[in-house]
């Protein structure tokens, strides 16, 4: 897609190919435009608590849906996390409308899009609110489409598994859909009630005990949602998401040892996903095997180096308390090659200036 320059000033395109089973289609992520800031405030990042923030995050979701046959989706799930993994909010909405994200506070985000409770892209969006100025505004839009089956697959390309799908009875059809509904629509104990009552008609329903895991968590009641991630990996044990979702949750709560035994799985499950391979590299520092976790952040910046190239100054930060300026310094030149505005650019050029191996 080609924006008018005038109409679009400060707006990049970025292309991924990202695909997503679906019986006799895959989707496929096209582009969506990412906001190049050109004015910042310090660039010192402070984490304050979701809600009490001057930035808006919007953008409209466009979906190609001309080869999806008869399966063409209804709705689709925008999610929004902190770029630690804190769930943010979720919104479902249907092809050509709008997401909305208001009061975020300065930082890294990541953006995620599911159809039928699978992810099937996601992208880092950096927020920085203007001194002086009321609420923030950043656009960053979504487009997608279709492809038959069949279709070239490069290494950007990542499968979900046919596994991940369940099919139910059109009752718990209905149950389910009401339950994903009242939690985008922040009506938690409604949907913990009406997914409970799904995964009592069936136990094996892995998808709804993970709704039901999300729910709880939204709620911020942690323990249930700890248990409801864990039925739905105990129902469907290489449920990649499940994995995924329980291993961000023991990171958040500290509980580290877990976190690792948890993500291993989601990496041997799914090794071509950045966030998987991301959050055990971080879960790995924490147990303090750095060798590991040095691994498995390169490997996230590997599969998809644009969204994940902010690790490259976590990589920095560990090399440069080990002594390994050089290293540190390497790092760093990597991350301003890929994000050429960052803020405290002249910080970074001075260091590596003065420590950078000829």
């Amino acid at each position: 897609m080609i924006y008018p320059a005038k109409a679009y000033q400060g707006y990049s395109t970025l292309r991924l190919m990202v695909f997503a089973f679906l019986p006799a289609v895959f989707l496929l992520v096209l582009s969506f435009t990412m906001p190049c800031f050109s004015q910042r405030g310090s660039g010192t990042m402070t984490v304050v608590t979701p809600g009490s923030g001057r930035n808006i995050l919007y953008g409209d979701l466009r979906v190609d849906e001309s080869k999806a046959g008869a399966d063409k989706p209804v709705i689709y799930t925008v999610i929004l996390y902190m770029a630690g993994g804190t769930l943010i909010g979720r919104e479902t909405i249907s092809n050509g409308q709008r997401y909305r994200f208001n009061d975020l506070a300065d930082g890294d985000y990541d953006l995620a899009v599911e159809l039928d409770n699978r992810e099937v892209t996601r992208s880092r969006v950096r927020l920085y609110s203007q001194p002086n100025v009321g609420k923030t505004d950043t656009r960053h839009d979504v487009e997608l489409a279709f492809r038959p089956i069949g279709v070239a697959v490069t290494n950007k390309a990542a499968t979900v598994s046919a596994g991940e799908m369940y099919r139910r009875p059109s009752a718990n059809q209905k149950l389910f859909d009401l339950g994903q509904k009242a939690t985008n629509e922040k009506r938690y104990d409604q949907a913990i009630t009406v997914l409970r009552q799904l995964v009592e008609n069936d136990p094996k329903d892995f998808q709804a005990w993970s709704e039901l895991g999300t729910a709880y968590l939204l709620k911020e009641s942690y323990d249930d949602a700890d248990r409801s991630y864990l039925a739905a990996i105990e129902a469907r044990p290489e449920f990649f998401l499940g994995n995924l979702n329980l291993g961000r949750l023991y990171l958040s709560e500290k509980k580290f040892d877990k976190a690792v035994e948890t993500l291993n799985h989601a990496v041997q499950i799914k090794p071509e996903s950045a966030e998987a391979n991301h959050l055990l590299g971080e879960a790995y520092l924490q147990v303090k095997k750095g060798s590991l976790a040095v691994r498995y952040l390169n490997e996230a910046i590997r599969l998809d180096p644009k969204a994940k190239a902010d690790l490259h100054l976590r990589l920095a930060l560990l090399y440069n308390a080990a002594g390994i300026k050089d290293k540190a310094a390497t790092e760093y030149e990597s991350f301003l090659q890929k994000r050429p505005d960052y803020p405290d650019r002249k910080k970074l050029e001075k260091y590596i200036a003065d420590n950078k191996k000829p």
